[in-house]
C-alpha cells in the first residue's frame, strides 16, 4: 500500500468516527431533552436554549475533525516522514 493510501484511510477514519460520535451524542442528548421536557414542561425554553448550544459545540468538534482530515489529505506535513518509514 502506498503512502497516499494510508493518508486516505486515516482521513476516512477521522471523518467516519467523528460523524458517528457526533450523531450518537446528539441523539442521546435529544432523547434526554424530550424526557426532561415531558417531566417539566415549564422548563422547555431553558432546556431548548442549552440543547441548541450543545448541538453547536458537538457539531463544531466534528467539523474541526473534517477540516483536519481534509488538510492532511491535501497538504500533509508528515508525508515525507511517512514515505521514509515505509521504504
Amino acid at each position: 500500500m502506498e503512502v497516499i493510501g494510508f493518508v486516505a484511510l486515516a482521513a476516512g477514519l477521522i471523518i467516519g468516527l467523528g460523524a458517528l460520535g457526533a450523531c450518537i451524542g446528539i441523539g442521546i442528548m435529544g432523547s434526554k431533552f424530550l424526557e426532561a421536557g415531558a417531566r417539566q414542561p415549564e422548563l422547555m425554553g431553558e432546556l431548548q436554549t442549552k440543547m441548541f448550544l450543545l448541538v453547536g459545540l458537538i457539531d463544531a468538534a466534528f467539523i474541526i475533525g473534517v477540516g483536519i482530515a481534509l488538510w492532511f489529505t491535501t497538504a500533509n506535513p508528515f508525508l515525507s516522514q511517512i514515505a521514509r518509514l515505509v521504504k
